[in-house]
């Protein structure tokens, strides 16, 4: 029974997961490739992909708690049976901690992501600024005669 319990956990974590992935799949491309570019962010989009599998799957399958089915009980304890009752609870857990799981991952992905956009839109606007506009930078030649530079030129 135990053995059904584990491998009906893992299953349920895996659907969960695979939901959760789909769902997050477009928003997560594309701040990846505007964060990388092309090229790069299939990769970084293949590695959170494979990172929110992991710790849903992970999270989702609470090894430590289903030892409890299988551990010997202390002295004066009744023994844990698997129940129908503690089957809709374990799967009732299962699909809460894989999505809490994997909420906790996407918070952070899409923090680090923010700063990282903001420090791009803080570097794009310094160059911006930095690079004179080519209408700015040319000075006619009564103006560099004249020692006018920035002033109109009278005609």
């Amino acid at each position: 029974m135990f053995v059904t319990l584990l491998a009906v956990t893992f299953l349920i974590s895996l659907i969960v997961t695979f939901v959760v992935a789909r769902l997050f799949q477009g928003p997560i491309g594309a701040i990846l490739e505007r964060i990388f570019g092309d090229k790069i962010s299939s990769a970084w989009q293949r590695y959170v992909t494979f990172a929110i599998y992991v710790v849903g799957i992970s999270g989702g399958v609470r090894i430590w708690d289903l030892e409890k089915y299988i551990s010997p009980h202390a002295p004066g304890q009744p023994e844990l049976l698997l129940t129908r009752d503690r089957w809709v609870l374990e799967v009732y857990r299962t699909v809460i901690e894989t999505l809490q799981s994997t909420a906790w991952l996407l918070l952070a992905f899409f923090l680090i992501t923010l700063v990282a956009y903001m420090i791009i839109r803080i570097v794009e606007k310094a160059t911006a600024n930095a690079v004179p506009s080519p209408a700015s930078s040319q000075m006619s030649s009564a103006e560099v005669e004249t020692g006018n530079a920035g002033a109109p030129a009278r005609r």
